[in-house]
């Protein structure tokens, strides 16, 4: 069985997400994108732990199903936590995401929580502990949790940040580093990214949305392949710990110059740079110090060229949601009518998302929708597109058509090879 996951989302509580976000719809959004096992989001927070107990019921061994749904999602019970702290007079804050097989041991750690922050003002609790005193706590509610570092390049909240993080995952998580078996990548870098760094070979690198809103949802998967009958929260857990590849056999990943801090750069004057081949710090038109993005972050600390693939690395696919494909091609707003127009035409012919962009022949797609949005797909899984790199909470600008004639910023050599059948 093929368990297509998506572990770090959010609720309509957390900070600067939608308010249209409810347990029934991420149920039906994540069948229509292919999802077998999504995140709750937000554990923490009272009101949609509330809403959670209310709307599961148990399914297999730590995962639950929304009663009465036929869509045959399972959902994982977790939540994302912000330690704040100081190190030596440095503001840290670093987001790890929790996993918990029990609703018992959401209500053990919850109660810790609690005694360190209000967690009804945020699904993404700003909590006065250290990152170590967190995982710490969650074992200590359920020996058998996943804890996981969040967008570990992220220049603000990621262990690995340039603004608030650490050197290495040992650094930011002291001795509760042999509890971490593995880190999330982020939407700013990809698979060959954190291949530089010889220190993170030994963790799993997760791939998840980090949603905000619905349509969001599974932008970035982990793909799991496993017997039914072995489906269960330690199974899957157990993959990640041990690096198992007859399990744990992907990644799908956001383009990373898609992402929002791939490059440095000024959001207020718009400026950004490539910082491969300028390390200027300050904006020119302002003289304001820019944001090191993802990239610049990568490079302070790999130790290897890029290209370079470690024997323990799984495959890795990029790829683009479809409502962005659609709206790219048609010149609209990802979110209009006329885009969901058409992405429902196509869900009604091939049953999900994730069918449309990684299995159905291009000929089909154009059949049941148009010539550009088939090219459109089909550029994206030979990596012939171009983008604008994101920076400083700026996403970056694609061109599946590259109608723009800019130079790819893909080589021959570094297009991916897909993964997945193409008939």
């Amino acid at each position: 069985m093929q368990v297509l996951s998506d572990f770090h989302i959010h609720s309509r509580f957390a900070m600067a997400c939608s308010n249209t976000i409810t347990i029934e719809g991420l149920d039906k959004t994540a069948g229509e994108k292919g999802i077998k096992l999504i995140g709750t989001g937000d554990f923490t927070h009272p009101t949609w732990l509330k809403e959670l107990k209310s709307a599961l019921e148990p399914a297999e061994q730590g995962f639950f199903k929304v009663k009465g749904s036929g869509t045959g999602v399972r959902f994982v019970l977790s939540g994302e936590v912000s330690a704040v702290y100081s190190v030596k007079g440095e503001s840290k804050r670093i987001h790890t995401v929790i996993m918990m097989p029990s609703l018992e041991s959401i209500d053990a750690l919850n109660d810790v929580l609690s005694r360190h922050s209000t967690l009804i003002s945020d699904g993404r609790p700003s909590v006065q502990m250290t990152a170590a005193e967190i995982v710490e706590e969650t074992f200590r509610a359920d020996k058998n949790a996943f804890v996981f570092p969040a967008h570990i390049w992220t220049p603000y909240f990621g262990v690995l940040g340039k603004l608030s993080g650490f050197n290495s995952i040992k650094e930011g998580y002291e001795d509760q580093e042999k509890r971490i078996f593995a880190v999330e990548m982020g939407l700013s870098s990809d698979p060959m990214m954190n291949w530089r760094v010889s220190a993170l070979d030994k963790y799993s690198l997760l791939s998840n949305s980090d949603m905000h809103s619905l349509p969001k949802v599974g932008r970035c998967m982990n793909v799991f392949e496993i017997d039914e009958k072995r489906f269960s929260f330690d199974s899957i857990t157990n993959a990640m710990k041990e690096k198992d590849k007859n399990v744990f056999k992907s990644t799908i990943n956001y383009f990373p110059e898609e992402g929002r801090y791939h490059y440095d750069g000024h959001k207020e004057c718009g400026f950004s740079v490539d910082p491969e081949h300028s390390r200027i710090t300050a904006c020119p038109l302002c003289g304001k110090k820019l944001v090191a993005g993802v990239l610049h972050r990568v490079n302070d600390l790999a130790d290897r060229e890029p290209g370079f693939a470690p024997e323990s690395s799984i495959p890795y696919v990029k790829l683009v949601p479809l409502i962005e494909v659609i709206g790219s091609v048609m010149k609209k707003n990802a979110y209009s009518k006329a885009v969901d127009s058409v992405y429902r035409g196509l869900l009604a012919t091939f049953g999900t998302e994730y069918k449309i962009l990684a299995e159905a022949a291009p000929e089909e797609i154009e059949r049941k929708s148009s010539k550009d949005i088939a090219t459109a797909i089909q550029n994206v899984r030979d990596n012939r597109i171009s983008i604008k790199p994101g920076y400083d909470g700026q996403y970056g600008v694609i061109d599946l058509l590259n109608r723009k004639r800019r130079k790819n910023i893909y080589s021959e050599e570094t297009r991916q090879k897909p993964l997945f059948k193409q008939d």
